[in-house]
């Protein structure tokens, strides 16, 4: 726990050392003890979609977005400051009207009535409980959910939100959750002080009898029926809601384990022993093709060469004068391995943070915080790799090259994040980025990542040029005509297949994660599969790479980019059978942004897994033909 505090210290230290830190704070993850009868605020948070089956929308809204006419605090409702990750992932917390007070029981507090409701607004309202809508609150830093049980383990577990309505089959208009029951579970200490442990919420729709000025309501739970919501212009609302304190042994630090449910590990479990399997076929046939058939050939060329008389090459030997010929367009190239370079890092630290724990999903917004931080700070590595890959290569235009390491791929991803919130801006969604927050990050661009960009690319320029094992020929030597399999569309699409298969069951629960809005903490496996992806690339790469110099052809570059690259097309496809399969949506708006997002994902994939590839290939050339004696 110290741990943690101190790091969220420092990390706050530094948003406060660049100056941009007024905005944003880091959540802490110590305890709050309420004593008896002290107020346990309760907020609230942004309406996602929560449906169990099929997800009928991606937009997200406001709890106090005027089309629902939820109940308002008398003083008014209270943004909360949140974390740039929180805001970034589309978490919008407010005050509430709610009142709970520790250990003090309340039944049928009514929260208001409504005014009445347009008829617009109710088709409005209607529809998102039929788009299964759901929403959000936090009470001391844990979510409200409801219990769920695990069908395979018999476990009981939290899952966030609760439902704003319910649609029956046969009735027109659904009913309207008006009535929620609060049970707060909370841990008593010895020193007499409570710590909440648990926040469960059950929904009911209630036909509340109003008054004759419709201003107040009564309760009769017994008699009051279910309550649906007209679309005639006149109906009013009346929000009530019950307070219930458990007592429970749970401790404080165990509280999460309830939300941080993993559903059937099994099938984790075989996602990583697929993943391993896959790997270790690569790495018998890397073992027999390569270790093998490569001894083989190294030790028969360097006998060859002893001998007094000419012998002429054969084989991947035949090459030599043209393997390490610069590529066509090395600026693109060395540009895109460097900014897959930059992902990696990112990617890989962010994992082991995670399974350190410092991500907690208690700091809320910590995990985008953090990996806003680590690609604005690992923007070096882009910048010092792409700046040594273009002048091994021979190219000379390196201030072009510092601009767009800098720029190129920063600048695609926030041009198409930026299009694709006017679209969140046109839905009224809360989870459109404010102009506020997109001035910070591209102030923290501007001030960390760039200038960080710079500085490794004049590092990687100034270092000796890396030098080749061989000296390449001045005429290219000509290319025979490949069979099918090798020829570089069918050779790259098979190439990315198995990097796909070792990750695709794991994709399919951090996919489930992204759209169903489910927290995902199956850190470990994820960590593992990551690693797995990158041998898989760097073996299937190698492998490729191998085949094609056996058959004396010598352009490598691009297709050892392209071949682990194609591993983003895939998840791409699947992304278009995850849409038409496990989602229901109906709109067009919701449609570009699924497929949008689901494309700068894509991308950010076919960078990395591209870049692995690029970089096992060159490393296993400069080793072979390292090893060869060439006049």
């Amino acid at each position: 726990m110290a741990i943690r505090q101190n790091l969220s210290r420092l990390v706050l230290v530094l948003a406060l050392y660049l100056g941009l830190s007024h905005a944003f704070y880091l959540p802490g993850v110590a305890p709050h003890d309420y004593a008896d009868g002290e107020s346990v605020p309760f907020f609230v948070n942004s309406l996602t979609p929560m449906s169990n089956s099929e997800v009928k929308s991606v937009i997200s809204y406001d709890y106090y977005f005027d089309r629902f006419h939820f109940c308002t605090p008398k003083d008014g409702a209270q943004k909360q400051t949140e974390s740039l990750g929180s805001i970034l992932f589309g978490d919008r917390i407010f005050t509430s009207p709610f009142q709970l007070n520790m250990g003090q029981e309340t039944k049928c507090n009514v929260l208001c009535v409504t005014d009445k409701i347009p008829t617009q607004d109710a088709q409005f309202i209607n529809e998102r409980i039929a788009d299964d809508y759901g929403i959000n609150g936090v009470v001391d830093g844990l979510p409200v959910a409801y219990e769920v049980r695990d069908k395979n383990t018999g476990e009981n577990f939290y899952r966030i939100g609760y439902g704003l309505g319910t649609s029956v089959v046969g009735q027109q208009q659904p009913a309207l959750n008006n009535h929620i029951v609060i049970n707060i579970r909370y841990h008593r200490r010895p020193d007499g002080k409570n710590r909440v442990v648990g926040v469960l919420v059950f929904p009911s729709s209630k036909d509340r009898k109003l008054s004759q000025d419709g201003s107040s309501a009564t309760c009769d739970d017994e008699h009051d029926g279910t309550f649906h919501l007209k679309e005639d212009g006149n109906t009013r609302i009346a929000y009530t809601y019950d307070v219930i304190w458990t007592p429970s042994n749970t401790a404080w630090a165990t509280r999460w384990d309830s939300y941080l449910h993993i559903l059937d590990p099994s099938i984790h479990w075989f996602s990583l022993v697929n993943s391993i399997v896959i790997v270790l076929f690569l790495t018998g046939m890397v073992g027999m093709v390569l270790l093998r058939a490569l001894h083989k050939d190294i030790s028969r060329y360097n006998a060859l060469e002893a001998q007094e008389d000419v012998q002429e090459d054969y084989g991947w030997k035949l090459v030599h004068g043209d393997v390490f010929r610069p590529p066509g367009r090395p600026m693109l190239l060395s540009v895109l391995v460097g900014s897959g370079t930059q992902l990696i890092a990112m990617t890989g630290l962010t994992l082991v943070f995670a399974i350190l724990g410092f991500l907690s999903p208690s700091n809320r917004g910590s995990l985008g915080t953090i990996m806003v931080i680590f690609f604005m700070i690992f923007s070096c590595i882009s910048g010092y790799s792409s700046a040594r890959i273009y002048k091994m290569n021979g190219g000379e235009a390196w201030k072009m090259n510092i601009l767009l390491s800098a720029t190129l791929f920063p600048c695609i991803v926030m041009g198409t994040l930026t299009g694709l919130n006017f679209f969140l801006i046109g839905s009224d969604s809360s989870g459109a980025v404010p102009f506020g927050t997109m001035l910070v990050v591209l102030g923290l661009y501007a001030l960390i990542s760039f200038p960080l960009n710079v500085v490794g690319s004049y590092i990687g320029l100034r270092k000796a040029r890396v030098e080749f094992p061989v000296r390449t020929n001045q005429i290219p030597r000509q290319i025979p005509d490949q069979p099918i399999y090798l020829q570089s569309i069918p050779s790259i699409l098979m190439g990315g297949i198995l990097p796909f298969c070792a990750i695709f069951i794991e994709l399919y629960f951090v996919m489930n994660s992204i759209w169903f809005h489910r927290i995902y903490y199956g850190i470990g496996f994820l960590f593992l599969v990551f690693g797995v992806l990158l041998l898989t690339c760097a073996q299937v790469t190698v492998l490729m790479c191998y085949f094609h110099l056996c058959n004396e052809d010598y352009h490598w570059s691009w297709r050892s980019f392209l071949t682990s690259a194609a591993c983003g097309f895939y998840v791409y496809l699947y992304s278009i059978l995850y849409y038409f399969t496990k989602l229901d949506i109906n709109t067009l708006t919701s449609t570009i942004l699924y497929l949008g997002y689901s494309a700068i994902i894509s991308v950010l994939l076919s960078l990395l897994t591209g870049a692995t590839g690029y970089l096992a290939s060159l490393f296993f050339l400069r080793k072979i033909f390292g090893s060869i004696k060439v006049d």
